[in-house]
């Protein structure tokens, strides 16, 4: 193997985009896509991950080790060149290297798996550690990587206050019990109570706890004190929920305001929407186009439509007349007090307003004891916003700040008032009007790239019956 010394390492990206580095000697280390040998010379494309396309390397038979490690240039390599940018006479390609020496970082067999060729998302599940390397994949972790920053910078620039709420919690968010449980417990003999029952008293935090369904309640508590705040980070669902739209752990964005109310909320939702979609498009511009042209064709067209359209605000009520009055068959009929479908959702946003809608008011039996109960005394100040393809994508309200009206949800839901004492706690000592949204980061990396599904935004998702990798 011949030694490759660090000149000036460049990635792939910053060479194609970079005209003035014509002439410049680099160092650029990557994987083989493809390897065609002639007679006195050998292209390579190479893939570094920092952008969709390759880098084409040209490699003359009198380089040093030439004959040694053409037959090792094979797809998959790991291979590291020093050469010269030099303008490029090949179509779609303004620039290359000229080699002057390279070596074989790690070596691939000939049955590589990942050849170049079509592999079918569904396979390409089977193996999670090797999709990464693919366009598609490739392309799906920069967008996202781009939006994770992007997220952190849009709340930055307001003010907001990065909260890191707990993944171990002994509260349901939801009311939904769909929690996963945490225990060190013997699962084969734990500790009993005189009942039967199991003495979670003996358990490791002395009482049943969870894997967190939402970080809200804990937001809450850090926007009575700072005003504006957002969580960002994983948490997790035990939902049997075996289609394209569910993982049972996921990133979660929570941003939590007080003195605010449902209008805010609703225009901080909107605003995080377009701010996110708009860096997207300008920070991943080519992966942005690569998913427009074998994923989507439509997807720049409804992106940019989305950026420059004001969201449709609809109330629950006059959202379920329109669909009863449609002549569209749906699956789950609707009426007043019934919770919409994913049918539904995408019927309003994509057919009936051709864009991204927000319903607010929703019935109060449908929704959690937090949210705060209108005057009507039957819907709650909550909203969900939806897109095209999609369906919601956010999904917030104005929280009950009366201490009343709380306590009389919380008996509603049949809550244990000792485990809440402390979100009470709230409501007693200086309360004020206060809301925020949840948005899951899969679904909006989802509806970006235009991915049909959820398990292939994830870099290692989890789902019923699946937690390999």
């Amino acid at each position: 193997m011949i030694e490759v010394k660090e000149r000036t390492r460049r990635k792939t990206k910053a060479i194609k985009s970079s005209p003035e580095m014509i002439g410049e000697q680099v160092t650029v280390n990557g994987w083989v896509r493809t390897h065609r040998a002639q007679k006195t010379f050998s292209f390579v494309e190479l893939n570094d991950g920092s952008e969709v396309s390759n880098l084409q390397i040209i490699i003359e038979s009198k380089t040093p080790g030439y004959e040694s490690l053409l037959e090792k240039l094979q797809t998959g390599a790991a291979i590291s060149v020093i050469g010269t940018v030099v303008e490029s006479p090949g179509k779609g390609q303004s620039v290359e290297v000229h080699a002057t020496r390279f070596s074989i970082i790690g070596e691939a067999p000939s049955d590589y798996i990942l050849q170049k060729k079509r592999h079918s998302f569904e396979f390409l599940r089977t193996i999670a550690h090797l999709r990464p390397r693919t366009n598609t994949f490739g392309a799906v972790s920069r967008v996202r990587s781009a939006m994770a920053f992007a997220t952190h910078k849009f709340f930055q620039e307001r003010d907001f206050a990065y909260v890191q709420t707990p993944l171990i919690t002994a509260s349901d968010c939801e009311g939904a019990g769909e929690m996963f449980s945490v225990s060190t417990l013997d699962k084969s003999n734990p500790p009993k109570n005189k009942d039967g029952s199991i003495d979670f008293s003996q358990d490791f935090f002395g009482a049943e706890a969870y894997l967190t369904v939402s970080g809200q309640l804990n937001g809450e508590a850090y926007a009575q004190a700072l005003t504006d705040i957002y969580t960002f980070g994983p948490t997790f669902r035990a939902e049997n929920s075996n289609t394209s739209r569910h993982l049972a752990e996921f990133w979660m964005i929570e941003p939590e305001m007080a003195f605010a109310d449902l209008e805010t909320v609703m225009d901080l939702a909107e605003d995080y929407l377009k701010y996110l979609v708009s860096y997207a498009m300008t920070k991943c511009t080519s992966d942005i186009e690569f998913f427009n042209k074998f994923i989507d064709k439509e997807l720049i067209e409804r992106l940019t439509h989305v950026i420059g359209t004001p969201c449709t605000r609809l109330s629950y009520t006059d959202a379920i007349e329109i669909l009863k009055n449609c002549k569209k068959k749906f699956e789950f009929p609707v009426s007043w007090g019934t919770d919409l479908q994913s049918e539904h959702e995408r019927f309003l946003c994509e057919e009936h307003f051709k864009g991204p809608v927000i319903l607010y008011n929703y019935p109060k039996d449908i929704k959690p004891f937090y949210m705060r109960v209108n005057e009507d005394g039957k819907t709650v100040a909550a909203m969900d916003l939806l897109v095209p393809g999609v369906g919601e994508l956010m999904g917030g309200s104005q929280r009950e700040e009366r201490l009343d009206i709380l306590l009389k949800n919380m008996e509603a839901h049949d809550l244990d008032k000792e485990t809440y004492d402390w979100y009470v706690d709230l409501r007693r000592y200086g309360s004020t009007p206060h809301g925020g949204f949840g948005l899951g980061f899969e679904r909006l990396v989802q509806y970006v790239t235009s991915m049909e599904n959820i398990r292939d935004v994830s870099a290692f998702p989890r789902y019923p019956k699946h937690a390999k990798f």
